[in-house]
């Protein structure tokens, strides 16, 4: 009893053992960026890329975590008046961040399917806010999910979508004379794109 105990048990471990190997891969990621300012008036989507690195490090067949770092370019398009005038003219309103982050994936019966979901902090490089007279603050943190397909050849197809927590103004949103929570201008993001990891001997 006690050898069949033992044989069981080194099984389980052997098991356990092949099953945790952990598994670590750089890579590339970049696509497509479509983003927009919450509460700014006659604004709309404004399209412009991302790109950076990523580590997958990889627990099992089902879980994956991935830091990333990213050079993400956002903003939104918008109308503004000028010189005085009563006429509204084009414009873009561009927000440029840094960011760091670290999604987890979960794949879908271990196969090529997955979620994901995680938080960022933003890290503002740029903008062009002080031709209207503004100043955005230089931090932002955000939550991300999205869905993607990750081929065996380290290609990966995703969709994300990443939501801003912090007022680009840094206001926190108190009822404080006329200010309320539907004045708060949040970045909004999708993004498309596609990553590539690459396999470390």
């Amino acid at each position: 009893m006690r050898k069949l105990t033992l044989i069981a048990f080194v099984l389980f471990i052997g098991l356990f053992s092949s099953q945790a190997q952990v598994s670590v891969s750089p890579g590339i990621r970049g696509g497509l960026n479509l983003t927009n300012l919450t509460n700014i008036d006659n604004n709309s989507m404004k399209s412009d890329y991302y790109v950076g690195g990523l580590v997958a490090i990889k627990f099992n067949k089902f879980f994956t975590l991935q830091p990333e770092i990213t050079y993400s370019r956002q903003g939104a398009e918008g109308r503004e008046y000028f010189n005085g005038s009563n006429n509204f003219q084009d414009t873009k309103y561009e927000l440029n961040y840094v960011t760091l982050g670290a999604v987890a994936k979960f794949n879908f019966g271990g196969q090529g399917f997955h979620v994901l979901a995680g938080p960022s902090i933003d890290f503002k490089t740029s903008d062009n806010f002080g031709r209207y007279g503004y100043d955005p603050i230089g931090t932002d943190l955000a939550f991300v999910g999205g869905i993607g397909y990750s081929l065996p050849n380290g290609l990966t197809f995703e969709a994300r979508f990443k939501q801003g927590l912090i007022d680009i103004y840094g206001y926190d949103g108190i009822n404080n004379n006329d200010y309320y929570y539907d004045q708060i201008i949040l970045n909004e993001v999708l993004q498309f794109g596609i990553s590539y990891t690459f396999k470390v001997k």
